[in-house]
């Protein structure tokens, strides 16, 4: 699984012109699932995310997470982070994981991560055209692949 993880001031998903979810302090999440991800990729990136220290503390300085914030966190499915430009302009997505194995495994994600924060993550909607706004805080981006832990 790769994630992308932006420390965000707000940030909210629009699908077909309604806002579906929005969130204030906290992070943006996009995920990409792979065929070859499993439950142990998906329980590790949620252990390391909840306990992320990205935002600052009483002196400015990155040392608290989410939690210690009572931040929120809103997920984006997006396929697109498992793209090969290797060969010619047009990206392939071939280690993307196909719907059936990708939406429990988006589903399963969020429900982990709920459970990590203590609190109902927002989501998008898998599959949807979907529209991100976003106000990054710092600007604060991670880039994480389960694949690399060590």
């Amino acid at each position: 699984m790769r994630v992308v993880i932006q420390r965000v001031s707000k940030a909210s998903v629009t699908i077909e012109g309604r806002c579906k979810s929005a969130i204030r302090n906290g992070m943006l999440i996009l995920v990409g699932i792979e065929e070859a991800d499993g439950q142990e990729d998906s329980e590790w990136l949620c252990r390391k995310i909840v306990q992320l220290r990205i935002f600052d503390d009483e002196q400015g300085i990155m040392n608290r997470s989410v939690q210690d914030i009572d931040g929120e966190i809103l997920v984006i499915s997006q396929f697109t982070l498992h793209a090969s430009t290797k060969k010619g302009n047009r990206p392939s997505y071939i280690r993307a994981a196909r719907p059936e194995k990708a939406i429990p495994m988006y589903e399963s994600f969020c429900t982990q991560l709920s459970q990590a924060l203590g609190k109902e993550v927002r989501t998008g909607e898998f599959g949807a055209d979907m529209k991100v706004e976003l106000l990054n805080d710092g600007p604060v981006t991670i880039c994480m692949d389960s694949k690399n832990k060590k």
